[in-house]
């Protein structure tokens, strides 16, 4: 099936709010059936976001720690429970019609696990998935998480993988609401790390998994002042 799909890369940090805006003018985009999907890929300013199975209960310390530390937190509506978002992080927010996919939600969060997946075997890395928990793990440090939200067949929020992030950030939270869990990123087994080729990698391999050109464009489209 011929797909119209557009990627936008969103240069320089991104608030949280700012990012759910972009989502929200890529779903306008995709539900108007103008695109059938729309990758926005950015990197956030630091945050924590609580899921819709909870998180306050897993965050570590107070509002006057993160209002000294610069750590926004927000509530979001995708799935999973508290996660970290920052500098050295990349983020992928698929807006996609899935009934121009699969209607199949296992398929499509085991198709963004394998986005990550292919991109760490790029660079010699084996990562897997694990049965009982969402995500990409190499050995038993998560590097990659998962977390969407589906309305009508549409996806919005997506996947943060781990490229040079700060891991200290997520020592203030029970990550995925998980005790002890482990963190890991693409800069413990590489390095230098080239954040800019490893963009280009995910990008290559979201268009391989789900067989998909995807066509890059400013984000004036989002905005509204150009036109594709």
């Amino acid at each position: 099936m011929r797909r119209k799909c557009m990627e936008v890369r969103i240069e320089g940090l991104t608030g949280y709010s700012e990012g759910l805006s972009l989502q929200k003018r890529a779903l306008e985009r995709v539900e108007s059936s103008e695109v059938d999907g729309v990758l926005i890929v950015l990197e956030h300013r630091p945050v924590f976001t609580t899921g819709r199975s909870g998180g306050m209960e897993n965050l570590l310390v107070d509002g006057d720690e993160l209002t000294r530390l610069g750590i926004e937190l927000h509530r979001a509506d995708r799935g999973g429970n508290i996660t970290y978002h920052g500098p050295g992080q990349l983020v992928a927010y698929p807006v996609f019609n899935l009934e121009k996919w699969r209607k199949d939600l296992p398929w499509y969060v085991s198709s963004l696990e394998e986005v990550v997946i292919q991109v760490l075997s790029d660079y010699g890395i084996e990562a897997v998935r694990k049965p009982k928990y969402r995500g990409v793990w190499v050995g038993e440090r998560k590097i990659a998480a998962v977390g969407i939200a589906v309305k009508r067949w549409i996806t919005t929020h997506g996947l943060s993988f781990n490229i040079e992030v700060d891991k200290s950030h997520f020592e203030l939270i029970n990550p995925c609401g998980l005790k002890g869990l482990a963190i890991s990123s693409l800069n413990n087994f590489v390095s230098p790390v080239n954040f800019s080729e490893v963009v280009d990698k995910m990008e290559e391999k979201f268009s391989l998994v789900f067989d998909t050109k995807f066509i890059k464009i400013p984000r004036g489209w989002l905005d509204g002042d150009i036109y594709a």
